[in-house]
């Protein structure tokens, strides 16, 4: 918690340099497609590219609402080309990002990555929305914010994916065969689901048209692409090359992908809930049926693994968890959040899958990738009703994780493939190596969770991971 003095002090730094521009940017929005629980923001920046940026990120007003309805914004200042003063109480580096709910501003110095603007808006969601529509209704009743991608199926099931950056939020939720309602934020509310974004951020790297074809055709005019390498005389950029980082990324308007839901809400509520990893371990099964208790304890571990740098030739994955699938953006504790999941389950009733995007057959440097072709068979098989029609004898245990895996595979994914013990072997690994690799991760969990069991019930407690 940043001292208010020192945040005055930031502000005044960045009021103080944007008033040395010739030329600002001014951009208004909305963070939320519900009139009835929007957020009005205003953006205030001396760079074209993250005016561009927010423009399309935002909830775009129409001009009578801009006349009428955006009164007492909340106030994003983006100085970012100029640092904090070091010397000020609470700074450890040249950046700062402070947000005052009691200003309703925020203050951006010392960093050009636009996405702070974008999860500025989701931090202040996160403080807002479990307040709304009143703070004294039971949990069910009030407005859940998630970081997680949905879309809507031709009989209006509502998918939820939750899942950290990399897991496959966008790319999952680009189904051609269902309409995208949002790739990262949105709010569960009593009424059903909306959009807190006006656009999509997605990864780009590696991006083909072949595999990836709706956020391909998206980069087009006002679209912004960054971090890529491109040819200056060509124009062409080359998706594959990751020299200045691995976060490479295009932010384009809603209205980019054709088959997206807008304005992006729908009254119906989520039918199924997928919480999405990727384990570069190789131990979690690419999908699993949940109970409602492991629902809880995913959700409230918020794991994926993520590959460590090669410094001194290390190439070890590194396990990952973040409270609610979005630690950095929340503002109450994560009970507050997990407890209303609970209640919307139990009042609204979903399916629920975990799955897995990371490695089959061995641990990041071992095993591979699983297929994006078999996750989005599984994805199908969800909404399909495939899976929700096995028979529970259909279904497996899986020791330690007590995770239910199918014991046949599933549309063309192979059976190996769905049960990583079996992945392993097959792969020329033993099952003591998975087993000892399975103990070490389960290990993680246990060590993570620590900090939240106090406050979940028994049966959540019990829904974890168990000792080898």
């Amino acid at each position: 918690k940043l001292d208010y003095k020192s945040f005055l002090t930031n502000r005044e730094r960045a009021v103080d340099y944007l008033n040395t521009r010739k030329r600002l940017y001014v951009v208004d929005g909305y963070g939320g497609w519900d009139a009835d629980y929007r957020v009005p923001v205003r953006v205030i920046t001396s760079r074209a590219y993250h005016a561009l940026f927010m423009q399309n990120m935002l909830v775009p007003p129409t001009e009578q609402e801009l006349e009428t309805g955006f009164q007492s914004p909340f106030v994003i200042m983006n100085a970012g080309v100029f640092p904090c003063n070091r010397q000020t109480a609470g700074m450890t580096s040249s950046t700062s990002i402070a947000v005052s709910f009691k200003r309703r501003e925020m203050v951006i110095l010392g960093t050009q990555y636009a996405g702070e603007m974008k999860k500025g808006v989701f931090t202040i969601m996160n403080y807002l929305m479990p307040l709304m529509p009143k703070r004294d209704l039971p949990p069910a009743d009030r407005a859940l914010p998630l970081h997680a991608s949905a879309n809507i199926g031709p009989d209006n099931d509502v998918s939820i994916f939750f899942g950290l950056s990399g897991t496959g939020k966008t790319t999952l939720s680009a189904d051609p065969k269902r309409e995208l309602i949002g790739d990262d934020e949105h709010v569960w509310h009593p009424k059903g689901v909306f959009n807190i974004e006006g656009g999509c951020y997605a990864k780009t790297i590696g991006l083909t048209r072949e595999k990836e074809p709706e956020i391909y055709d998206a980069i087009r005019f006002g679209s912004v692409l960054e971090n890529v390498v491109f040819d200056e005389s060509s124009g062409k950029v080359d998706f594959d090359n990751v020299s200045i980082t691995e976060n490479t990324r295009v932010a384009y308007p809603l209205k980019y992908i054709p088959n997206a839901r807008i304005p992006a809400k729908v009254e119906h509520h989520p039918k199924q809930i997928i919480l999405l990893t990727c384990d570069a371990f190789g131990v979690l099964p690419p999908i699993s049926k949940l109970t409602k208790d492991q629902v809880m304890y995913h959700f409230i571990s918020g794991y994926t693994a993520k590959v460590a740098g090669t410094e001194e030739g290390v190439k070890e994955p590194e396990a990952t968890f973040s409270a609610c699938f979005g630690a950095p953006f929340l503002v109450w504790h994560p009970f507050v959040y997990a407890e209303m999941l609970a209640a919307k389950l139990d009042k609204y009733g979903a399916s629920a899958y975990l799955v897995n995007t990371g490695w089959v057959g061995g641990p990041y440097g071992t095993g591979s990738r699983c297929s994006l072709k078999y996750t989005r068979q599984l994805i199908d098989a969800i909404h399909d009703g495939t899976l929700e029609s096995l028979p529970d004898s259909e279904w497996e245990e899986m020791p330690v994780f007590g995770l239910m895996m199918p014991k046949s595979g599933i549309k063309n994914v192979p059976r190996e493939v769905l049960r990583p013990e079996d992945a392993w072997k097959q792969n020329g690994q033993s099952a003591a190596e998975f087993q000892k690799t399975a103990g070490n991760l389960a290990a993680l969990f246990q060590k993570n969770f620590a900090d939240f069991a106090e406050r979940c019930s028994p049966s959540v407690r019990a829904a974890g991971p168990k000792k080898a």
